[in-house]
């Protein structure tokens, strides 16, 4: 019997799992099929969150041909097959996985068939096209991008093939217990056809009544522990991360990582990095702040297990920065303000003006733009009275950025409180 995933690949749009920027009512693809005007494209994105589903849908709905290829292990022979079967019966929809490996002598043999509309080719590839697939081709299709599978997509394609009587396992939704379907999801990483692989193997060599924990544990080989996503040792280990990189140990703060990467909690580790860089090393070092959004960026592109690389680089250079919390506290100074106390009227003088019966009202009449004067700026009442004297940045300069911030900051409200 074939694999459990590939006997779940949608025959239409409707079966498809997650994608609904494309798929969806009135998106692109979706359009394009009900119109019957395929065009070739290409779909990137992560393994295993709907590639080869989309193109089996495709070509289900409009009942083409459909042929699978792989740019890197099948020839020119194959692809002159493809090409025969098309002149012979009209349009193929051709699947060809990793396109990014197409050589010189397959691409010049597919682009006549390309230009004709013979083969409508749907390329499959986990790299940035826009880099990574030849310009010539890259010019003939449409290029789109899939996201990751939300919690709720794989959620729901799991149950479905648990529970599918003919393409499916044929088993109860209870089954699976949800203890055991959590720690598959969290495994997973949003990869549905792993998460399907591990649902099979666990299904087929557990004699008991139901699937628990443990047994997708063993049929996943990781231990359980590192999934528990939900509870507290999930959160206690996001915890002691953030706080071994706060406290400059760099060891500490890869032990951490390690174990976050063995979870396969991506989404976690790169939230958690991006509050690490602005709550505790901030203003000291705003270079970091941006390496780390680009090192979060690189990995999400990358995936397990590649995304480990650019994330211990964004720990590292993290854990080893100078610290400061000042904007963290500033703002949430500023928060409890706006909480707790009457905070009064914007002035008036910064108050919209452009509209009718403005000037009436008093709005906008006296503002001072600060591009007029000199070093681009002016004494001039920002805050409401209320506030009129509050200080909430309170920094200390824990580096020579963060102290220059400190000290322009303080220029500025002493030649406003003399101005004023």
């Amino acid at each position: 019997m074939k694999p459990l995933a590939y006997r779940m690949r949608p025959t239409n749009l409707d079966e498809v799992v997650g994608q609904q920027h494309l798929i969806g009512p009135g998106k692109i693809i979706r359009r394009m099929v009900d119109a019957k005007m395929l065009s070739s494209m290409i779909l990137y994105g992560p393994p295993g969150i709907g590639k080869t589903s989309i193109a089996n849908a495709i070509a289900g709905t409009t009942k083409y041909a459909f042929r699978k290829l792989n740019a890197a292990t099948d020839g020119k022979k194959e692809l002159q097959q493809v090409a025969l079967e098309a002149k012979m019966s009209g349009n193929v929809i051709l699947m060809l996985d990793e396109i990014h490996r197409l050589d010189k002598v397959k691409q010049d043999f597919l682009l006549p068939l390309l230009e004709s509309g013979a083969i409508i080719l749907i390329g499959a590839t986990t790299e940035n096209p826009y880099i990574s697939v030849t310009p010539a081709i890259r010019s003939r299709c449409q290029i789109f991008e899939l996201k990751p599978l939300t919690e709720s997509d794989a959620r729901q394609a799991i149950l479905r093939a648990l529970t599918d009587p003919d393409k499916g396992l044929g088993k109860p939704k209870d089954y699976l217990d949800s203890d055991a379907l959590d720690l598959l999801l969290e495994k997973g990483n949003g990869d549905l056809r792993a998460m399907l692989n591990g649902l099979e193997l666990a299904v087929k060599s557990t004699p008991e009544e139901h699937i628990t924990a443990d047994d997708i544990a063993n049929s996943i080989q990781m231990r359980q522990h590192a999934f528990d996503k939900k509870g507290d040792s999930h959160y206690d280990l996001l915890s002691a991360f953030q706080k071994s990189i706060r406290g400059s140990d760099t060891d500490a703060s890869l032990h951490y990582l390690a174990k976050l990467i063995e979870s396969g909690d991506l989404i976690s580790i790169c939230r958690r990095l991006q509050v690490i860089a602005y709550e505790d090393v901030g203003l000291a070092n705003p270079n970091a702040c941006m390496r780390t959004v680009l090192a979060v960026q690189a990995a999400n592109q990358l995936g397990f297990p590649e995304a480990r690389i650019p994330l211990a680089n964004a720990v590292i250079d993290l854990t080893l920065s100078p610290k400061s919390n000042s904007a963290y506290m500033a703002i949430n100074e500023a928060i409890t303000d706006v909480k707790t106390k009457n905070t009064g009227k914007i002035p008036a003088d910064l108050q919209d003006a452009h509209y009718r019966g403005a000037k009436k009202l008093g709005r906008g009449q006296h503002y001072l733009y600060a591009h007029d004067y000199p070093n681009d700026w002016v004494a001039q009442q920002y805050l409401p009275a209320p506030l009129k004297n509050v200080n909430y940045f309170k920094a200390k300069g824990n580096s020579k950025t963060e102290k220059a911030y400190l000290e322009q900051y303080l220029r500025l409200k002493k030649l406003q409180r003399e101005n004023l």
